[in-house]
């Protein structure tokens, strides 16, 4: 009952979460500014939006196209459109639930091409270190743009390093312990063995250049997407790089560690703009923008993919049900 209770929470949680932060919007602003807001919206000129969606889009092509590279050294050829669908149908689950997409994107791999799903999500898992190292480089980059941001001031506490310490020490004892008591060891070790190769994947690859330009590519597409949509609305159409590239990390951060951002983004976006001179109501509006066109994209296609998929690969699907 507990753990129910628990796995309904963790699913129901981020998205009350998401819609608390839409409330905390409403709320904190008057009738007028509400008005003002969406006129902004409606008003927009959405050519630049539409040419933002189209940069959203080439990235998920790249980075479809890329997977395929981490895939072909394990011993997988898949085909380019299940590498993509399964991507985007790996978008839309996680606006729902957080971090279902790459189980999902596994799972659909191994249904259609027969991929083992621990090496599958090795490389998924692979994918997600290098997001986090090229967004920790974005981050220092913004850092740079801060020169006089130093840490003179920052005390560290020992007592609490040291009980979390013990604390981290403590969790995987007893998750060994556990571990060991349901005599579960060799389906552990397997799953771990299958997510290292995925991860070795990484450096047995034989166009590693390929790969980063790719991921350069794609980094690069998600900077545009939004730095477009600064020509659409006349209060952000002069703001120079740093701005925009400031909200682009702090808005990939939010996007990242919630449900596709919902709620956070827009606030996330408001408040650094705010800060270079452009009124609340419309940077709150430029992040509304950002955020919508891109979501509806995720669940256009991601809603698509998962129309198609079986159609697609019917073939694979009958030839699997007649050896079987």
């Amino acid at each position: 009952m507990i753990k129910k209770t628990f796995s309904k929470l963790k699913n129901v949680l981020p998205i009350s979460v998401g819609f608390l932060f839409i409330y905390y919007s409403y709320i904190n602003t008057t009738l007028d500014e509400r008005e003002y807001i969406i006129n902004s919206i409606i008003k927009a000129d959405y050519k630049y939006v539409f040419i933002s969606l189209f940069f959203g889009l080439l990235s998920h092509l790249s980075r479809a196209y890329r997977w395929r590279y981490m895939l072909s050294p394990i011993g997988y050829n898949i085909k380019f459109q299940n590498s993509f669908m399964s991507i985007m149908a790996g978008y839309i689950t996680n606006l729902g639930i957080p971090r279902s997409g790459e189980l999902i994107r596994a799972t659909i791999l191994y249904t259609y091409e027969k991929v083992d799903f621990n090496k599958g999500l090795g490389t998924i898992i692979t994918e997600r270190i290098i997001d986090v190292i090229v967004l920790l480089i974005c981050i220092l980059i913004g850092i740079s743009f801060y020169p006089n941001l130093w840490f003179e001031n920052y005390v560290f506490d020992l007592k609490k390093i040291m009980l979390y310490f013990i604390l981290i020490i403590s969790v995987i004892l007893l998750v060994y312990l556990v571990i060991k008591k349901m005599n579960i060891t060799h389906k552990i070790i397997s799953f771990l063995s299958g997510l290292k190769k995925g991860i070795m994947s990484l450096f047995i690859m034989p166009k590693k250049e390929k790969f980063l330009l790719h991921t350069f590519f794609i980094w690069l597409m998600y900077f545009l997407m939004i730095y477009i949509v600064k020509f659409s609305l006349p209060e952000t159409h002069s703001l120079d790089f740093k701005p925009i590239f400031i909200a682009f990390v702090s808005g990939v951060i939010a996007f990242s560690t919630t449900n596709g951002g919902i709620g956070i983004y827009p606030l996330v976006i408001a408040s650094v703009l705010n800060q270079y001179n452009v009124n609340y109501e419309s940077a709150l509006a430029f992040g509304w923008i950002v955020w919508t066109t891109q979501t509806v994209l995720f669940i256009f296609i991601g809603s698509l993919s998962f129309v198609l998929l079986p159609i697609i690969n019917k073939n694979k699907l009958f030839n699997a049900k007649n050896s079987n």
